[in-house]
């Protein structure tokens, strides 16, 4: 019995249940354009979100800087947009607490995507793991030069 394969309905379901609850939200707010506008585009937005993200998982290193970028911008946006939408019904203190929220969200993701990177353990003993990256050379025989 293959059990890799076992859960691949999983992300369709999902897809069809935001399908399904954002057309709800919309036909329920059909005579509100701004309220529709904010359901389609959170809608768009989680479809393009979800489609970076599976292309950044199967993506080489090298391409990937454009793809964070992506995903760091749809992500903010998101995190925006229902700020934005609560802070409207709170009063102004909890309002500015909202919003220093987002910006906090925007600013840590921004800073580990792309100014963090992981430290590199350069001590003889050290194994080569998920954080510790080995140097990689062109060919066994070639050392690289200790100047």
């Amino acid at each position: 019995m293959d059990r890799a394969n076992d859960t691949q309905w999983l992300p369709a379901l999902g897809l069809a249940f935001l399908t399904y609850n954002s057309a709800a939200a919309v036909y329920r707010s059909i005579d509100e354009p701004w309220a529709v506008a904010f359901v389609v585009v959170a809608y768009v937005d989680l479809l393009l979100l979800f489609w970076c993200l599976r292309k950044f998982e199967r993506s080489t290193e090298s391409n990937r800087g454009g793809l964070k970028a992506a995903v760091w911008f749809l992500a903010t946006l998101l995190t925006g947009m229902f700020s934005h939408k609560v802070a409207a019904i709170m009063p102004w203190p909890i309002a500015a607490i909202v919003y220093c929220m987002a910006a906090a969200t925007a600013g840590g993701g921004f800073w580990a995507f792309f100014i963090y990177r992981e430290p590199l353990d350069l001590s003889p003993d050290a194994k080569p793991s998920a954080v510790y990256r080995a140097p990689v050379y062109p060919s066994p025989d070639v050392k690289p030069s200790s100047n």
